[in-house]
């Protein structure tokens, strides 16, 4: 029996979705673009001075042509990631302005290097079935620092990708660096090694952006993850209730653009909802609210049967810390109950603001004892208790049993050296070292196990080539976070 949470009932849900499809048609969503209008209104949508008018019919027929399921693939081109049904999945937060210097325990402006290792430690932990566009790289000219760390993820990952696009002149160099790595158009549709998130603008409204981006990416059939973020009491309604009826409206209005543009192409009903803090008028991404507004806006999500996605696992605490334990692990196991498919968040602090490495590391293992609390409790043997203790007796050497030694390691979880189990030696003072510590020092380990990745046929040498171009034009002399001794041997082979 898989453990499983929901956060509101059928009638409630059926509440939700009856004010959001009256929300579409009044007031109506704003449309920047008049591409993404032009869709609606041929659709059945009725325009007036940029407001689209969306009838229920409309809306509907848009949710029905949407994919219940797909899948991300990684380079090797297997299934890495499935968006459907219950399956659970995590990445790293992403485009965090900076870093936590682990030394200082400052935050400072993130640099590519400090991508490169976040992209190398996610990518030999297992907890994370994808990578993320983690951080935004002050060292990298702003006009292509979306693309720039999409080409970082690809030069040191083989996993799929969760990112974005920063502006519509990047989106399309970003899809012909994925096609690059795929070895073409089509070979990149049919098995896409990356999802790109897309946001409205609350309450109500596609930008010319965000309503481009999802014209091209469903024309692209790369999969796209809507994104929307109402704030309860600022941007929508005080209530979670309400705040719950926006995103949908918010979420249904984007489906039907992308859908009208290709229907059939792969989507996801994501978000990241979270209250306003009326006492500090920040947005507390760990605050319990938040919590149960992800998870009830995910439950509407999968009760029409697609696709989902949202941010949890993320601290407002300015340290990995005490707070950010607990804000993590709360939101990581509740959000794996709910079977989300993708939650986005792990190793992120102040609010989004900033990444650390090392809460990364302390997130895995919150992650890991979720993965293992909804796999549930088994019924392995072919009694439950009787025939053990038929071999022991009252003398409780259950140690010494052969089903023991076989099975102890599918009904427990063994952590980390991040995680401290040991047992105090009697007599012995202050105990030495603390999670974060430990954290730091796993952080080298990973990054010690690190191997440099073997790419297939060009590969390699066409990304190389594709993000110069871009880089000369930004007049970026160099690529930071990639070694010029490894650009020279591989100029090299290329030559030769």
């Amino acid at each position: 029996m898989r453990p499983n949470l929901a956060v509101l009932d059928v009638s409630l849900i059926d509440r939700i979705l009856q004010e959001a499809f009256s929300l579409l048609m009044n007031p109506g969503v704003k449309v920047g673009t008049i591409e993404a209008a032009e869709l609606l209104s041929s659709g059945g949508a009725r325009l007036e001075n940029g407001v689209a008018h969306i009838p229920e019919w409309v809306a509907r027929r848009a949710l029905q042509s949407v994919p219940r399921e797909f899948y991300l693939y990684d380079r090797g081109g297997h299934a890495a990631v499935h968006y459907g049904g219950d399956d659970v999945h995590f990445d790293p937060g992403s485009s965090c302005l900076s870093i936590l210097d682990p030394d200082t325990l400052r935050p400072r402006l993130a640099q590519s290097r400090d991508l490169v290792r976040l992209i190398q430690v996610a990518e030999v932990l297992p907890q994370y079935a994808a990578q993320s566009t983690a951080v935004v790289c002050n060292d990298v000219p702003s006009e292509i620092g979306d693309l720039y760390r999409l080409f970082l993820v690809l030069w040191y990952s083989h996993k799929p990708v969760v990112t974005g696009a920063f502006s519509t002149s990047t989106l399309q160099a970003m899809i012909d660096l994925l096609v690059a790595d795929s070895g073409g158009g089509e070979a990149l549709k049919w098995k896409p090694r990356a999802i790109f998130d897309v946001c409205p603008s609350p309450p109500l409204n596609w930008t010319d952006f965000a309503a481009h981006n999802l014209v091209v990416l469903a024309r692209a059939g790369i999969p796209a993850e809507l994104i929307s973020m109402p704030l309860a009491g600022a941007t929508g309604p005080v209530t979670l209730a309400g705040s719950i009826v926006q995103h949908a409206a918010e979420t249904i209005s984007g489906i039907a653009i992308h859908q009208l543009a290709s229907p059939g192409a792969p989507v996801v009903w994501g978000g990241a909802p979270a209250i306003f803090d009326m006492r500090s008028g920040g947005t507390p991404m760990g605050a319990i609210e938040t919590v149960m507004l992800d998870i009830a806006c995910a439950q509407v999500g999968k009760s029409l049967g697609l696709p989902t996605h949202t941010y949890l696992v993320a601290s407002d605490s300015k340290l990995a810390d005490a707070q950010a334990g607990m804000e993590s692990s709360i939101s990581a196991v509740l959000g794996t109950l709910a079977g989300i498919n993708m939650i986005s968040g792990a190793g992120m602090l102040d609010a989004l603001a900033c990444h650390s490495i090392e809460k990364l590391v302390l997130d895995a293992e919150v992650i890991a004892s979720a993965q293992r609390m909804v796999a549930g409790i088994g019924t392995p043997t072919e009694t439950l208790a009787t025939s053990m203790f038929a071999q022991v007796g009252l003398q409780g050497e259950f140690l010494k049993l052969k089903e023991t030694r076989q099975l102890f390691r599918g009904e427990q979880h063994f952590p980390s050296s991040v995680i401290d189990r040991s047992t105090r030696p009697e007599g012995e003072g202050e105990v030495q070292g603390d999670a974060f510590s430990r954290a730091r020092e796993r952080v080298q380990e990973l990054l010690a196990s690190y191997s440099e990745l073997e790419f297939p046929g060009q590969t390699r040498s066409r990304l190389q080539e594709s993000v110069s171009r871009a880089a000369e034009r930004a007049g970026l002399v160099t690529l930071p976070g990639i070694p010029v001794n490894e650009l020279q041997r591989m100029q090299g082979s290329a030559a030769i």
